[in-house]
């Protein structure tokens, strides 16, 4: 079973694991128990009801430490699971997994919102966001597919077939700080047939002026105004 505990002092399972090293973990706990706090105060019930009893009472859940709820919410976010495997992972039923990563996610945004590290979501505002313009106007772009569940409606199996995945997915677009490595802007989630330059059209992303851009195939005429884009070329020897 996965805990805190038994994954803090191995760096390579912990970091393949939350897409975090241990001291960024420390550095994003203290924000998340604050953030925690604010969504859920000790004096009110978990459905929001004051309080009847003193905190602590009743059974004690598995995710009792903070730590390990900031685990939880990480390993899912990193790995996207089927809820049935993640909750094996940690020693929960589905409905358990289910009810912890509704709660959770709210607690993870913010706490991410507090420390500046929480991606754009309006494409307007990528200009003048402090994570795209830290160390250099410069980003790469990209699209990301996870796997769904398949629609029972044919139109939506269609929309959602993915040729490269050989699967039902759904896709977002990426632009990524390329000296930081921090994510900028996280687009809509659309279809996972749809292609990846239409998806970018589509988010209508603004960008620094004189900035650069790295963009790979899947972006061929993507070229937005008042940007410099750079796309890899296969070499004679790897063409033939």
């Amino acid at each position: 079973m996965l805990t805190y505990t038994t994954l803090k002092d191995r760096p390579r399972e912990f970091l393949a694991a939350t897409g975090l090293t241990h001291a960024e973990f420390m550095q994003l706990l203290p924000a998340f128990a604050a953030a925690y706090t604010t969504c859920y105060p000790a004096d009110k019930t978990w459905h929001g009801k004051v309080r009847q009893r003193k905190l602590g009472g009743g059974a004690k859940g598995l995710l009792a430490q903070l730590e390990d709820k900031l685990l939880f919410i990480l390993v899912y976010q990193k790995t996207n699971p089927l809820q049935t495997m993640h909750g094996l992972h940690f020693g929960l039923s589905q409905p358990q997994t289910h009810y912890w990563i509704h709660r959770l996610l709210p607690v993870l945004r913010r706490a991410l919102g507090t420390l500046d590290m929480a991606p754009e979501r309006d494409a307007s505002r990528v200009a003048t966001s402090p994570l795209m313009l830290e160390g250099a106007p410069a980003g790469a772009l990209d699209g990301t597919e996870r796997r769904r569940q398949r629609p029972t409606d044919a139109a939506q199996q269609t929309a959602h077939s993915s040729g490269k995945k050989k699967a039902h997915t759904d896709k977002n677009v990426l632009l990524i700080n390329a000296y930081t490595r921090k994510v900028v802007y996280l687009s809509p989630t659309v279809a996972g047939k749809t292609h990846d330059k239409k998806a970018a059209d589509e988010a209508a992303l603004v960008y620094p002026v004189n900035s650069t851009l790295d963009k790979d195939t899947g972006f061929q005429g993507y070229e937005p105004a008042g940007v410099l884009t750079q796309q890899p070329k296969k070499s004679p020897e790897a063409r033939s």
